[in-house]
């Protein structure tokens, strides 16, 4: 009995150690666990690549829709290259991508093209190329088209290992030269060019460099070559930025600078084209609706539309999310995927090329420069067919009976607001107009937003950027534009009224009064800034835009206003 007594304090020291252990080791298990379960939430591709094998997991890409070449068939069974520029990228897949990524607009993505070696793929170091003596030396393509790669030196192998693109850019070809190692441009004698200078730089607005005959473009060097033929004398080299700014330094110094020049050396054509090319920027101003169109929309219907589709886009300082937005109008006027300028190491090859487009006014065309006698009737017609808009025209009065002449007044929520809605809604409701209210910002879907324009027959709003939707305006349909208290007509109507009438839309301009400013409640009656606004106008754009357009709001006078909806309804008698 005794020696049993003594064993149980023994057995139950026994038990509470083995506790203690168990514990123990349920702690760093459920500890392992946790951390194991936060690694695979928040770094998903790590786990995935680190476990494939495929890839590292310090070398993967932030998206896991890699498609990997795991197959590939070995280098004795495909064609060999003699240059660097063969390889194919490994494409993530960009709609995938965008929906993973929730893309906003304005927000510029960072999905990527990973273009490492492929031991298949044939890639060879390039050729010399010869000197002026005939010796063999080691200078780069970049070299050769007179550009420079930057970030070279000690990250340089790594960059060029680990270099990105994006990914719905496409490096399209209608001939690879991989595929056709004999393939030659045909009809690219530079006799068409002739003693005409490579670049126009006499337009206040845009430069613009056109070439027609032997042009390579390599967009990793920001160079554009135009071949010349033995015996010419010719020696230009011009550097422009491809964005119709000129004169905007703060604008510009956003953009790269490509340069142009002649030149009787280069390297190997790696991509033929058989359509040409236009080389623009997407960086500027553009995310405002107005910029949109009056810096990029405008000036490329204006360059390229002559090409009916047969034409290839080449964007420098690529705004993805901007192309997203307005893929139909640029698929409209290319047939071909876009290519990135910056993220591409093909040497190009075209028989006729256009660096920058052709600007003018805002938001307008000139007919008496622009190709073929473009004008903005011709871009308002071609942005309804661009959204398959069906109302070409705007509704005649008593033609149609029991229908109604539709208004719509474009909503602003943060300036320059209508403080008295209602009561312009009932007035015009009372003159006959069926009104809808709807708001244009950065966000707008663009095709739903334009089938809504297309459907009525006027348009107002204070002034601002979602006035550039009368583009979807019908022919014959009335813009009416408000225009705050500050001496801004003339900023009116050049950015609105003589697009509109240039675009064959009926326009009204109402400049609203003292009483109808809220600029009362901030400053006395007898304030210089209600007595001489344009006094106040030498001190700058900005001061202007914050004080004019800012701090300011509408309470429309009714009964001043109301003549202006008369004589819109007027415009639409028969």
């Amino acid at each position: 009995m005794m020696k049993a007594g003594g064993d149980r304090p023994k057995l139950v020291r026994g038990l509470r150690q083995e506790s203690r252990r168990f514990r123990l080791l349920v702690i760093v298990v459920g500890f392992f666990l946790v951390s194991l379960t936060f690694v695979v939430v928040s770094k998903p591709d790590a786990m995935l690549f680190g476990l494939n094998g495929k890839l590292p997991a310090d070398q993967t890409p932030t998206s896991i829709l890699i498609q990997q070449k795991v197959n590939a068939p070995p280098v004795s069974s495909r064609k060999t290259s003699t240059n660097t520029f063969g390889v194919d990228p490994k494409v993530v897949d960009d709609e995938a991508y965008v929906k993973q990524k929730g893309l906003r607009a304005g927000e510029e993505e960072d999905s990527r093209v990973l273009s490492e070696p492929d031991p298949a793929s044939g890639m060879m170091e390039p050729k010399p190329i010869p000197n002026k003596d005939g010796k063999k030396g080691d200078k780069s393509d970049e070299e050769v088209l007179g550009g420079e790669r930057k970030g070279e030196g000690e990250h340089g192998h790594a960059e060029e290992k680990h270099r990105v693109t994006l990914p719905t850019v496409s490096n399209y070809t209608i001939h690879d030269a991989e595929d056709n190692e004999n393939a030659k441009q045909e009809g690219t004698t530079n006799s068409q060019q002739g003693s005409k200078p490579l670049c126009d730089f006499s337009n206040f607005r845009a430069n613009v460099c056109e070439m027609r005959g032997d042009v390579r473009v390599h967009p990793r060097a920001t160079s554009i070559l135009f071949m010349e033929p033995d015996g010419s004398q010719r020696d230009e080299v011009w550097k422009i930025k491809p964005y119709p700014r000129k004169g905007d330094e703060f604008c510009l110094s956003h953009i790269t600078e490509l340069t142009v020049k002649s030149s009787k050396v280069a390297a190997e054509c790696t991509k033929y084209h058989d359509v040409p090319a236009v080389i623009f920027s997407l960086t500027g101003y553009t995310g405002n609706l107005f910029h949109d169109f009056t810096d990029v929309l405008v000036p490329l219907f204006t360059t390229a539309s002559e090409f009916n589709g047969e034409v290839q886009f080449l964007i420098t300082d690529m705004a993805l999310w901007w192309t997203i937005k307005y893929q139909t109008v640029l698929q409209k006027l290319s047939k071909y995927p876009l290519i990135d300028f910056s993220k591409d190491d093909q040497v190009h090859c075209f028989k006729h090329a256009i660096v920058g487009t052709h600007a003018y006014m805002e938001f307008t065309i000139d007919s008496s420069k622009a190709p073929h006698g473009l004008t903005m009737v011709d871009f308002n017609r071609f942005m309804r067919g661009a959204y398959s808009l069906g109302k070409d025209t705007a509704v005649v009065l008593g033609e149609t009976p029991k229908v109604k002449p539709r208004l719509l007044i474009i909503k602003r929520h943060r300036t320059r607001m209508f403080l008295n809605l209602e009561e312009i809604i009932t007035m015009a409701e009372e003159l006959g107009f069926e009104v809808v209210i709807d708001e244009a910002n950065v966000s707008s879907d663009i095709s739903g937003f334009a089938k809504l324009v297309n459907s009525v027959d006027v348009m107002m709003g204070v002034h601002g950027a979602g006035l550039t939707n009368c583009v979807f305006l019908p022919h014959n349909a009335t813009l009416i534009q408000i225009v705050p208290w500050g001496g801004l007509d003339w900023i009116s109507r050049t950015d609105f009224g003589n697009p509109a009438e240039m675009m064959g839309l009926r326009y009204k301009q109402y400049a609203i009064s003292v009483d109808e400013s809220s600029l009362t409640d901030q400053y006395p009656k007898d304030h210089e800034i209600f007595k001489n606004p344009i006094s106040f106008h030498k001190r700058g754009f900005e001061f202007i835009r914050r004080t004019f357009m800012d701090k300011q709001n509408v309470k429309l006078d009714c009964k001043r206003f109301r003549p202006i909806l008369l004589e819109a309804l007027d415009n639409l008698n028969p």
